[in-house]
């Protein structure tokens, strides 16, 4: 496989036969620091009078259940992407041994979901992030159904948020 081949394969060159170089591009911004040209393709989100890139839920799973089924945890995490309203572009999971628990992530056009499992503790540690018009609280009902957790905890953070004055 060539140089530029194994680049693009790579996302590291998406333009084939160019060179590697960045090339610096400015834009004429307005007062918020956005270009006529990319306002809202950066699907930030404004919701209750505040403006942020993302919803990224934590989710703690006690008690869970079927979290060392490879097959169950891959078509739960499907079935929490179009809960949600995402677009799965990939779906990766590793089994481990001898606990079999389980690791991975679905890569989602509007960012991911991550799973991690202890089976030995019936315990799973899920990241759910989305931006744009995704709705990530709707994946934690189809947790609930899938996993069947005795105890479900979620904390919510607005990813890119600004803070005070600065960014």
């Amino acid at each position: 496989m060539s140089r530029d081949a194994a680049l693009f394969q790579l996302g590291m060159d998406l333009d084939r036969g160019s060179s590697t170089t960045q090339e610096e591009v400015t834009f004429q911004t307005d007062e918020a620091g956005l270009s006529a040209s990319d306002e809202r393709k950066d699907h930030f989100i404004v919701r209750d009078g505040k403006e942020f890139a993302g919803t990224h839920l934590i989710v703690d799973l006690w008690g869970a259940e079927r979290i060392d089924e490879l097959d169950h945890v891959e078509a739960v995490l499907k079935r929490c992407v179009e809960a949600a309203g995402a677009t799965l572009l990939h779906i990766h999971l590793h089994h481990f041994t001898p606990n079999d628990g389980i690791s991975g992530v679905a890569v989602l056009a509007e960012s991911h979901i991550s799973i991690h499992s202890w089976p030995e503790r019936d315990y799973a540690a899920l990241d759910i992030f989305m931006c744009g018009d995704a709705a990530p609280h709707a994946a934690v009902e189809v947790l609930r159904e899938g996993f069947r957790p005795s105890t479900v905890a979620v904390t919510e953070h607005l990813r890119g948020q600004e803070l005070g004055n600065g960014r």
